[in-house]
């Protein structure tokens, strides 16, 4: 299950480019907090522990606790702005949650038993086709990854999401279709190998013929 988070945060009472700039110089990050038919709470976090966060992997799918004010709100975040050029972050969207509210979230694909897969064996390659699956879940069963293995899989295999576990309680947000996770795909220089024997044999044929 993922970590719960808690990052430590100041209101903030101004708006608008200039004291969002301030607040970046003097190594903060200007943040809001909304939903649940409440107002929109504007805050501050340190930019050093937000970054820290951000590098487990894991922060877009982890219940935050935001203190602020001396109050505590459960919140999952929903987006973080990062500068096109420094890839700083900028600005980061929390929804307020319940204990036990369903959110949506991506998860990310751990892919596992690699050295079981006979096709991976022979120099297949794995196309990963979705690096995340979007999942409806309950807040407090949040996964950090869903596990996936290749055990057994050859050549031109298929994963769809039927052929997955998902965490408890937890169902994919397109349902309308078994969708792929990934395939078993051989390379080209595989490709090529298989051809050049079919080749060397033909020649081989040939030069019998021509004794």
């Amino acid at each position: 299950m993922s970590e719960q988070l808690t990052l430590t945060a100041e209101t903030r009472d101004r708006a608008g480019k200039g004291a969002s700039r301030e607040l970046r110089n003097s190594g903060r990050v200007p943040a809001v907090v909304y939903g649940a038919n409440q107002e929109p709470l504007s805050i501050h976090v340190e930019e050093k522990i937000l970054a820290k966060m951000l590098s487990t992997g894991h922060f877009m799918n982890s219940v935050v606790m935001i203190d602020a004010g001396g109050k505590t709100t459960r919140t999952l975040p929903k987006d973080v702005q990062f500068h096109p050029v420094t890839s700083r972050p900028v600005h980061v969207d929390f929804l307020r949650i319940g204990e036990h509210s369903k959110v949506t979230v991506n998860v990310p694909v751990r892919f596992t038993d690699e050295e079981e897969s006979p096709g991976i064996k022979r120099g297949a390659v794995l196309n990963i086709v979705k690096h995340e699956i979007e999942l409806v879940c309950d807040a407090s069963e949040i996964a950090d990854d869903i596990e996936v293995s290749l055990k057994g899989l050859d050549v031109g295999d298929s994963i769809h999401i039927s052929n997955v576990t998902l965490p408890k309680g937890a169902v994919p947000t397109i349902t309308d279709r078994d969708f792929t996770i990934a395939t078993i795909v051989a390379p080209s220089a595989l490709k090529s190998d298989e051809g050049d024997t079919t080749v060397d044999g033909e020649g081989e044929e040939a030069a019998g013929d021509s004794e």
